[in-house]
């Protein structure tokens, strides 16, 4: 994937209805990401920011525009081979965890291997593996449902990590951690993610987490309003929080 961009997209449209309940959730999105990074999406609810995700991940079509993701228009694929480049290329954090809850927290995280063809025996050790590294080592044949929110939260994240994809999409990964949870995560999301044939393009409200980011893209009303290196906007945060603390 050397010198291929991992996400080229121009003038994504996405529209939710038709007639007059029609809504225009994103109005000609361009955006462009290279492997090896981590881009932040941030903006005020109900701006797109979960519909581009949607499409980045090959989980939603789009209406309009053009898209690349690793080389690949994932619309332009039928149902079977676009659900194959999914299960391959993508990882996703839902923000609601979406885990199975008949089967054991262990084999929750292997479903992306299992569904690849994988060993089962192989598949469940690196599985367990990803837990230990999200600190829940003791909790591979828990049920989901005995987990706490944001035990549940690290499951998913573990899943996410564990067949190594070329893109990792995330929808609020830390809202449901506090704080050093939060921190200690999105280390193992940055070091797993962000190597120079994978991406990371993560939804978040959280400013706690503004510094694992390369990139901040500021979205409005469906659009990308603004993009500004993570380190100059987590400047300007910590000084306006200074500003204010010594009003």
């Amino acid at each position: 994937m050397s010198g291929t961009p991992a996400i080229l997209a121009k003038g994504i449209a996405k529209t939710y209805g038709t007639g007059d309940a029609a809504v225009q959730a994103l109005r000609g999105v361009d955006l462009q990401a290279s492997f090896g990074e981590m881009v932040a999406l941030v903006g005020p609810s109900g701006c797109g920011k979960t519909t581009l995700i949607s499409i980045l991940a090959g989980l939603l079509s789009r209406d309009g525009g053009k898209l690349q993701l690793a080389g690949t228009d994932p619309d332009a694929l039928g149902n079977e081979a676009r659900t194959l480049w999914r299960r391959q290329h993508v990882g996703f954090i839902f923000q609601q965890f979406n885990l199975v809850p008949q089967i054991s927290v262990l084999e929750n995280v292997a479903i992306p291997l299992l569904l690849r063809g994988e060993r089962r025996g192989e598949s469940l050790d690196r599985a367990a593996q990803l837990l230990e590294r999200v600190g829940l080592k003791g909790r591979e044949g828990s049920a989901p449902g005995k987990l706490s929110g944001g035990q549940q939260q690290r499951v998913a994240i573990a899943r996410s990590l564990v067949h190594g994809p070329s893109i990792l999409v995330c929808d609020e990964p830390t809202s449901a951690l506090d704080g050093a949870t939060g921190q200690r995560v999105m280390e193992l999301v940055r070091e797993q993610g962000c190597r120079p044939d994978r991406l990371v393009v993560l939804v978040t409200h959280d400013e706690r987490i503004f510094h694992f980011a390369d990139r901040i893209v500021h979205m409005d009303d469906g659009r990308v309003t603004r993009e500004v290196d993570a380190k100059a906007e987590v400047a300007a945060l910590r000084a306006a929080q200074g500003m204010e603390r010594s009003s």
